[in-house]
Protein backbone atom coordinates (compact mmCIF):
# COMPACT_ATOMS: atom_id res chain seq x y z
CA UNK A 1 0.00 0.00 0.00
CA UNK A 2 0.95 3.67 -0.45
CA UNK A 3 1.13 6.38 2.08
CA UNK A 4 2.72 9.64 2.82
CA UNK A 5 2.18 12.57 5.05
CA UNK A 6 2.96 15.84 4.17
CA UNK A 7 3.17 18.94 6.40
CA UNK A 8 3.13 22.06 4.46
CA UNK A 9 4.54 25.08 6.56
CA UNK A 10 5.16 28.83 6.02
CA UNK A 11 4.76 32.52 7.04
CA UNK A 12 1.53 32.15 5.51
CA UNK A 13 0.85 28.37 4.88
CA UNK A 14 -0.37 26.30 8.28
CA UNK A 15 -1.85 23.54 6.27
CA UNK A 16 -1.60 20.16 6.97
CA UNK A 17 -2.25 17.79 4.70
CA UNK A 18 -2.70 13.93 5.18
CA UNK A 19 -3.12 11.55 2.22
CA UNK A 20 -3.34 7.61 1.24
CA UNK A 21 -3.35 6.23 -2.56
CA UNK A 22 -4.20 2.81 -2.07
CA UNK A 23 -2.76 0.01 -4.06
CA UNK A 24 -4.83 -0.98 -6.86
CA UNK A 25 -4.28 -3.62 -9.14
CA UNK A 26 -1.16 -2.43 -9.64
CA UNK A 27 1.58 -0.99 -8.19
CA UNK A 28 2.17 2.02 -10.82
CA UNK A 29 -0.82 3.94 -10.37
CA UNK A 30 -0.78 4.67 -6.65
CA UNK A 31 3.10 5.34 -7.23
CA UNK A 32 2.33 8.07 -9.59
CA UNK A 33 -0.26 9.93 -7.35
CA UNK A 34 2.22 9.73 -4.34
CA UNK A 35 5.10 11.33 -6.19
CA UNK A 36 2.77 13.81 -7.99
CA UNK A 37 -0.17 14.87 -6.28
CA UNK A 38 1.55 16.18 -3.12
CA UNK A 39 4.14 18.17 -5.18
CA UNK A 40 1.08 19.90 -6.89
CA UNK A 41 -0.99 20.39 -4.50
CA UNK A 42 1.54 21.95 -2.41
CA UNK A 43 2.05 24.16 -5.03
CA UNK A 44 -1.28 25.06 -5.67
CA UNK A 45 -2.14 25.49 -2.25
CA UNK A 46 0.87 28.00 -1.36
CA UNK A 47 0.27 30.26 -4.40
CA UNK A 48 -3.81 30.38 -2.83
CA UNK A 49 -2.32 31.39 0.47
CA UNK A 50 -0.25 34.07 -1.02
CA UNK A 51 -3.30 35.98 -2.13
CA UNK A 52 -6.04 34.37 -0.50
CA UNK A 53 -8.46 37.22 -0.24
CA UNK A 54 -8.41 38.23 -3.76
CA UNK A 55 -8.51 34.55 -4.99
CA UNK A 56 -11.35 33.19 -6.37
CA UNK A 57 -10.44 29.49 -5.50
CA UNK A 58 -11.14 27.88 -2.38
CA UNK A 59 -9.45 24.56 -0.47
CA UNK A 60 -12.39 22.38 -2.32
CA UNK A 61 -12.11 23.70 -5.70
CA UNK A 62 -8.27 23.18 -5.72
CA UNK A 63 -8.76 19.53 -4.20
CA UNK A 64 -10.53 18.66 -7.41
CA UNK A 65 -9.12 20.38 -9.76
CA UNK A 66 -5.48 19.00 -9.22
CA UNK A 67 -6.98 15.48 -8.53
CA UNK A 68 -9.06 15.49 -11.74
CA UNK A 69 -5.39 16.92 -13.39
CA UNK A 70 -3.70 14.21 -11.94
CA UNK A 71 -6.11 11.56 -13.65
CA UNK A 72 -5.86 13.40 -16.71
CA UNK A 73 -2.07 12.92 -17.14
CA UNK A 74 -1.65 9.67 -15.84
CA UNK A 75 -4.33 8.22 -18.20
CA UNK A 76 -2.26 9.52 -20.97
CA UNK A 77 1.03 7.77 -19.77
CA UNK A 78 -0.87 4.85 -18.64
CA UNK A 79 -2.96 4.46 -22.05
CA UNK A 80 0.47 4.55 -23.87
CA UNK A 81 1.99 1.97 -22.00
CA UNK A 82 -1.63 -0.01 -21.52
CA UNK A 83 -1.02 0.38 -17.89
CA UNK A 84 -4.59 -0.67 -16.58
CA UNK A 85 -3.32 0.71 -13.34
CA UNK A 86 -5.71 2.22 -10.97
CA UNK A 87 -6.09 3.31 -7.47
CA UNK A 88 -8.05 5.19 -4.67
CA UNK A 89 -7.35 8.86 -2.84
CA UNK A 90 -8.11 10.02 0.20
CA UNK A 91 -7.02 13.61 1.43
CA UNK A 92 -7.73 15.13 4.49
CA UNK A 93 -6.17 18.67 4.66
CA UNK A 94 -6.09 20.91 8.08
CA UNK A 95 -6.12 24.39 8.10
CA UNK A 96 -7.28 27.02 10.87
CA UNK A 97 -10.81 25.45 12.59
CA UNK A 98 -11.74 23.63 9.62
CA UNK A 99 -10.74 20.06 8.00
CA UNK A 100 -11.55 19.32 4.09
CA UNK A 101 -11.55 15.73 3.00
CA UNK A 102 -11.77 14.75 -0.87
CA UNK A 103 -12.06 10.95 -1.67
CA UNK A 104 -12.06 9.20 -4.58
CA UNK A 105 -12.74 5.50 -4.43
CA UNK A 106 -13.43 3.22 -1.30
CA UNK A 107 -10.53 4.21 0.86
CA UNK A 108 -12.41 5.98 4.30
CA UNK A 109 -11.47 8.46 7.25
CA UNK A 110 -13.34 8.48 10.27
CA UNK A 111 -13.18 11.04 13.10
CA UNK A 112 -13.60 10.59 16.74
CA UNK A 113 -15.09 13.82 17.99
CA UNK A 114 -14.78 14.63 22.17
CA UNK A 115 -17.71 12.86 23.08
CA UNK A 116 -16.00 9.10 21.35
CA UNK A 117 -18.45 8.98 18.66
CA UNK A 118 -17.05 7.66 15.56
CA UNK A 119 -17.88 10.87 12.58
CA UNK A 120 -17.50 9.17 9.08
CA UNK A 121 -15.15 11.89 6.98
CA UNK A 122 -16.07 10.19 3.40
CA UNK A 123 -18.66 7.95 1.67
CA UNK A 124 -17.18 5.07 -0.34
CA UNK A 125 -17.92 4.87 -3.86
CA UNK A 126 -19.05 1.01 -4.09
CA UNK A 127 -20.94 -0.25 -7.25
CA UNK A 128 -24.10 -1.01 -5.05
CA UNK A 129 -25.17 2.30 -3.62
CA UNK A 130 -27.86 4.03 -5.77
CA UNK A 131 -26.67 7.40 -7.17
CA UNK A 132 -23.50 5.36 -8.39
CA UNK A 133 -25.50 2.30 -9.79
CA UNK A 134 -27.81 4.70 -11.47
CA UNK A 135 -24.63 6.65 -12.84
CA UNK A 136 -22.82 3.82 -14.18
CA UNK A 137 -26.58 2.22 -15.91
CA UNK A 138 -26.74 6.07 -17.76
CA UNK A 139 -23.29 5.52 -18.85
CA UNK A 140 -24.46 2.14 -20.79
CA UNK A 141 -22.70 0.38 -17.94
CA UNK A 142 -23.65 -2.22 -15.74
CA UNK A 143 -23.03 -3.84 -12.42
CA UNK A 144 -22.49 -7.80 -11.28
CA UNK A 145 -22.09 -9.68 -8.55
CA UNK A 146 -19.02 -12.35 -7.78
CA UNK A 147 -18.03 -12.18 -4.50
CA UNK A 148 -18.26 -8.59 -4.82
CA UNK A 149 -20.52 -6.19 -6.96
CA UNK A 150 -17.89 -4.91 -9.51
CA UNK A 151 -18.37 -2.59 -12.39
CA UNK A 152 -18.39 -4.14 -16.06
CA UNK A 153 -17.29 -7.27 -13.46
CA UNK A 154 -14.11 -6.17 -13.06
CA UNK A 155 -13.50 -3.06 -10.68
CA UNK A 156 -15.10 -3.40 -6.75
CA UNK A 157 -15.19 0.26 -6.90
CA UNK A 158 -17.25 2.83 -8.37
CA UNK A 159 -14.56 5.46 -8.77
CA UNK A 160 -10.84 5.94 -9.10
CA UNK A 161 -7.90 7.35 -10.57
CA UNK A 162 -6.71 5.64 -13.42
CA UNK A 163 -7.75 2.44 -14.63
CA UNK A 164 -8.29 3.61 -18.25
CA UNK A 165 -10.16 0.72 -19.93
CA UNK A 166 -13.02 1.32 -17.43
CA UNK A 167 -12.46 5.45 -18.04
CA UNK A 168 -12.62 5.54 -21.88
CA UNK A 169 -16.28 3.88 -21.10
CA UNK A 170 -16.94 6.62 -18.51
CA UNK A 171 -18.62 3.83 -16.05
CA UNK A 172 -16.31 4.50 -13.35
CA UNK A 173 -14.95 8.35 -13.05
CA UNK A 174 -12.25 10.25 -11.57
CA UNK A 175 -14.59 12.74 -9.54
CA UNK A 176 -14.07 13.61 -6.21
CA UNK A 177 -16.17 13.78 -3.19
CA UNK A 178 -15.01 16.73 -0.50
CA UNK A 179 -16.94 17.44 2.71
CA UNK A 180 -15.64 19.82 5.04
CA UNK A 181 -16.04 19.92 8.43
CA UNK A 182 -16.21 22.56 11.76
CA UNK A 183 -13.27 21.31 14.13
CA UNK A 184 -14.32 24.03 16.80
CA UNK A 185 -17.91 22.25 16.59
CA UNK A 186 -16.21 18.38 16.54
CA UNK A 187 -13.43 18.88 18.90
CA UNK A 188 -11.51 15.64 17.72
CA UNK A 189 -9.33 13.52 19.37
CA UNK A 190 -8.04 11.88 16.21
CA UNK A 191 -9.21 10.67 13.15
CA UNK A 192 -8.24 7.68 10.87
CA UNK A 193 -7.82 7.78 7.15
CA UNK A 194 -7.58 3.63 5.65
CA UNK A 195 -7.94 2.13 2.68
CA UNK A 196 -10.94 -0.43 2.52
CA UNK A 197 -8.92 -3.60 3.68
CA UNK A 198 -9.38 -2.01 7.39
CA UNK A 199 -13.40 -1.47 6.84
CA UNK A 200 -13.91 -5.06 5.65
CA UNK A 201 -12.62 -5.81 9.37
CA UNK A 202 -13.84 -2.97 11.08
CA UNK A 203 -16.74 -0.93 11.97
CA UNK A 204 -16.01 3.06 11.87
CA UNK A 205 -17.04 2.63 15.64
CA UNK A 206 -14.96 -0.68 16.16
CA UNK A 207 -12.35 1.11 14.84
CA UNK A 208 -12.57 4.25 17.36
CA UNK A 209 -13.00 2.52 20.13
CA UNK A 210 -9.58 0.29 19.45
CA UNK A 211 -7.29 3.43 18.51
CA UNK A 212 -8.70 5.19 21.09
CA UNK A 213 -8.24 3.05 23.89
CA UNK A 214 -4.74 3.02 22.07
CA UNK A 215 -3.28 6.56 21.51
CA UNK A 216 -0.75 6.99 24.08
CA UNK A 217 0.85 3.84 22.60
CA UNK A 218 3.47 3.91 20.03
CA UNK A 219 2.49 4.53 16.55
CA UNK A 220 -1.54 5.40 18.12
CA UNK A 221 -2.30 1.75 17.82
CA UNK A 222 -2.10 1.93 13.70
CA UNK A 223 0.30 -1.32 13.50
CA UNK A 224 -2.11 -2.79 16.37
CA UNK A 225 -5.07 -2.26 13.95
CA UNK A 226 -3.88 -3.31 10.80
CA UNK A 227 -2.28 -6.59 12.69
CA UNK A 228 -5.83 -6.81 14.01
CA UNK A 229 -7.45 -6.78 10.60
CA UNK A 230 -5.18 -9.66 9.61
CA UNK A 231 -6.37 -12.00 12.35
CA UNK A 232 -10.39 -11.33 11.65
CA UNK A 233 -9.46 -12.68 8.28
CA UNK A 234 -8.80 -9.76 5.87
CA UNK A 235 -7.15 -10.68 2.74
CA UNK A 236 -6.25 -7.92 1.52
CA UNK A 237 -3.15 -5.12 1.73
CA UNK A 238 -3.56 -2.17 4.74
CA UNK A 239 -2.90 1.26 4.77
CA UNK A 240 -3.96 2.78 8.07
CA UNK A 241 -2.95 6.28 9.00
CA UNK A 242 -3.86 7.61 12.73
CA UNK A 243 -3.77 11.66 13.11
CA UNK A 244 -3.61 12.84 16.43
CA UNK A 245 -5.57 16.36 17.00
CA UNK A 246 -4.92 16.82 20.88
CA UNK A 247 -1.38 17.33 22.36
CA UNK A 248 0.11 16.02 19.00
CA UNK A 249 0.31 17.33 15.62
CA UNK A 250 2.03 13.82 14.20
CA UNK A 251 0.06 11.09 11.64
CA UNK A 252 1.08 7.88 12.63
CA UNK A 253 1.18 5.08 9.66
CA UNK A 254 1.29 1.24 9.07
Amino acid sequence: MMSAYLGLSGEELLAQLTWIAAEGRMKSAAEYVKSRLPEVLKQHLQDYERDKENSVMSYQTILEQQILSIDREMLEKLTVSYDEAGTTCLIALLSDKELTVANVGDSRGVLCDKDGNAIPLSHDHKPYQLKERKRIKRAGGFISFNGSWRVQGILAMSRSLGDYPLKNLNVVIPDPDILTFDLDKLQPEFMILASDGLWDAFSNEEAVRFIKERLDEPHFGAKSIVLQSFYRGCPDNITVMVVKFRNSSKAEEQ
